[in-house]
């Protein structure tokens, strides 16, 4: 599986963006797909996951109630929308995909990764 991040950019604090992570896989309905992100300096850390069938999410505490993720499997693509961005948000980000149903948060249960994506905001 190849997967591509994609939409970073450099915005100031409050704004929105929103996060693609396109893959190649025929059967991208049978894995899960995590969001991590790796601020300079620091360690990557979990964002977001959703299940195979997007039923399913998770995310962590410092985004909830402001990213949400969603997946559109027709389009082999998943999503980030990110909104109410803070400079603690700036960081590249990463999506990677996991076979089977069910996510996880934990950066070794994926198998496939993909190139980051830089967002960076502004105070």
């Amino acid at each position: 599986v190849q997967l591509q991040a994609s939409g970073g950019g450099l915005v100031q604090a409050g704004s929105s963006l929103r996060l693609s992570c396109a893959a190649s896989a025929r059967t991208f309905g049978s894995y899960a797909i995590g969001w991590f992100r790796q601020a300079p300096g620091k360690e990557r850390k979990f964002v977001a996951a959703i299940g195979w069938s997007g039923g399913s999410t998770v995310y962590a505490d410092s985004v909830k109630g402001r990213f949400t993720i969603s997946r559109d499997n027709a389009k082999n693509t998943v999503y980030l929308q990110m909104n109410s961005l803070k400079p603690e948000d700036t960081a590249v980000y990463y999506c990677a995909a996991r076979h089977g149903t069910y996510y996880s948060i934990q950066s070794y249960d994926y198998d496939y990764w993909g190139e980051g994506t830089l967002v960076t905001v502004s105070s």
